[in-house]
């Protein structure tokens, strides 16, 4: 079998109640943290099944703690028990760590950076000199010369509290993160995704709304400074800020069916008209007032129909396909070909490249070939891993987990773990490949799908859909209750 360098999971939301990798208490919708979830110690022994003795690195692809909707100490006891399944003493899957910010734990990155500020205003820098800004993104290629924060600090303390791990280091990255290979001219790019969405720079799009001839970001730098503090308010710490965190994580059940929402917000729109005196919130009468602000609520529940997540008519939607075009022919070919003409020499408008682009944050996992032909001008295979929670009160056959391996030679394929089905049966893993027509074979997948297709019906891979099943559909039927629930 090809050897294993790389295994790459995003989207786990550990801490979170919906989430199959997050322990339930039995036969109720409370968390219990401190036991690893069925999924969990399935989806551990499938790993093992894969990776055998390579060791290779994990990288973890963005919103691994869910920092939202769960408190701090909860997401960090199910990244334990995570820690514990897949890096038990002397029985360790995995020689090295990265994790990659995304944007449910995005706070994780700026304590990294701001610590590595402090870190360069300490080690670099002496009192009366010129001290550079800091910085808000790493490089794609990490060199270790005090451009990206060596450690994430946060998942690397937590790690360390094991005796076996006391020197075990987790190294961040973010928002992109590649592998290169001179000889082959290969490249493969590790991203979250959620700059595929124009949600996520929205505080970019008020700047040119407000600022005559002011323009949208064009680099990876500009596009996360403009919009950091933003991402980390409202994806990555209103969700913890006690009883309105409470109260927000009510919203953003009830986003997942728009009719609720709609109760929710008329609801609101009431209550404002009503609260403030005969001529209302907005100094006109309450009546009119009601069906004005419950008017503009439609509007915005038909804007948060419109979240790639919530989006299940197809695995990419023709606005995500047009925000990965353009994230990836513009800030990413910047800072790739920046760096790979400095460091490699290696002009992406000159030389032979092939690339793959991993993602995640959308929730629904595939594999395929995409032209991006403006300045690539070649193909490009695309992976998205999908997620590990439930987002709908029924089940969306779109929505589903992968684990995507890259091999020694940068070849990469999808290991799918599970599509949502409304019978057990329907669920199985199977593998995936993106390729087109002229491309060279692809040994990794081969071999993956050999050790997959032969023991589809065997342990560990029959046990984990089993489990899978079952954590799927009471997480439909929590979801759908804490939706119907008044407020």
């Amino acid at each position: 079998m090809a050897k294993i360098k790389y295994v790459s999971l995003s989207d786990m939301h550990l801490g979170a109640d919906n989430s199959l990798l997050t322990n339930l208490k039995q036969a109720s919708s409370e968390t219990d943290p401190l036991k690893a979830s069925p999924v969990m110690v399935k989806l551990a022994e499938c790993l093992k099944e894969v990776v055998g003795d390579s060791k290779p690195t994990l990288i973890l692809n963005g919103d691994i703690l869910e920092m939202a909707l769960s408190y701090t100490n909860e997401a960090a006891m199910g990244f334990e028990r995570f820690i514990e399944q897949v890096m038990p003493p002397g029985k360790e899957l995995f020689s090295s760590i990265v994790f990659i910010p995304g944007n449910h734990d995005h706070h994780l990155w700026e304590v990294a950076r701001e610590t590595q500020y402090v870190n360069y205003l300490e080690d670099v820098t002496k009192p009366g000199e010129t001290l550079n800004k800091p910085w808000h993104v790493s490089r794609i290629f990490p060199k270790g010369d005090g451009e990206a924060p060596p450690i994430t600090y946060f998942l690397t303390r937590i790690v360390q509290r094991y005796p076996h791990l006391k020197d075990f280091k987790i190294t961040t990255a973010y928002p992109n993160y590649g592998l290169f290979n001179k000889d082959t001219k290969k490249c493969v790019v590790f991203t979250h995704g959620h700059y595929i969405e124009p949600l996520y720079t929205i505080m970019s799009k008020l700047k040119t709304l407000i600022f005559e001839g002011s323009k949208m970001p064009e680099t990876v730098g500009e596009i996360e400074e403009e919009n950091f503090a933003w991402i980390d308010f409202f994806w990555s710490a209103m969700g913890r800020s006690g009883d309105v965190g409470e109260d927000i994580e009510i919203i953003y059940d009830k986003m997942q069916d728009p009719e609720e929402l709609k109760k929710l917000l008329h609801s609101l729109a009431r209550g404002l008209a009503k609260n403030y005196g005969n001529t209302g919130w907005l100094g006109i009468p309450d009546k009119v007032e009601e069906v004005t602000l419950s008017r503009v609520f439609d509007l915005l529940v038909n804007t948060f129909k419109g979240t790639e997540r919530g989006d299940t008519s197809e695995t990419l939607s023709k606005d995500a396909k047009a925000g990965l075009w353009r994230y990836v022919n513009g800030p990413l070919f910047k800072q790739l070909n920046h760096e790979l003409t400095k460091e490699y020499s290696q002009n992406l408008a000159t030389a032979p490249l092939d690339m793959t682009i991993v993602f995640g944050h959308t929730h629904k996992p595939y594999a395929r070939d995409e032209n991006f032909s403006k300045d690539y001008g070649r193909w490009v295979n695309v992976y998205n891993s999908g997620g590990w929670v439930v987002d709908t009160p029924r089940p969306k056959p779109i929505h589903g987990g992968a684990v995507i391996i890259v091999d020694e030679d940068l070849n990469a394929a999808s290991l799918r773990m599970y599509n949502e089905a409304e019978e057990a049966s329907g669920y199985r893993v199977s593998v995936e490949n993106a390729s087109h027509i002229g491309e060279g074979l692809n040994p990794l997948f081969d071999d993956l799908y050999r050790l997959v297709e032969k023991n589809k019906d065997k342990e560990p891979w029959r046990g984990f859909s089993a489990a899978a099943a079952r954590a799927v559909g009471v997480r439909h039927r929590n979801l759908d209750a804490k939706i119907h629930r008044k407020v």
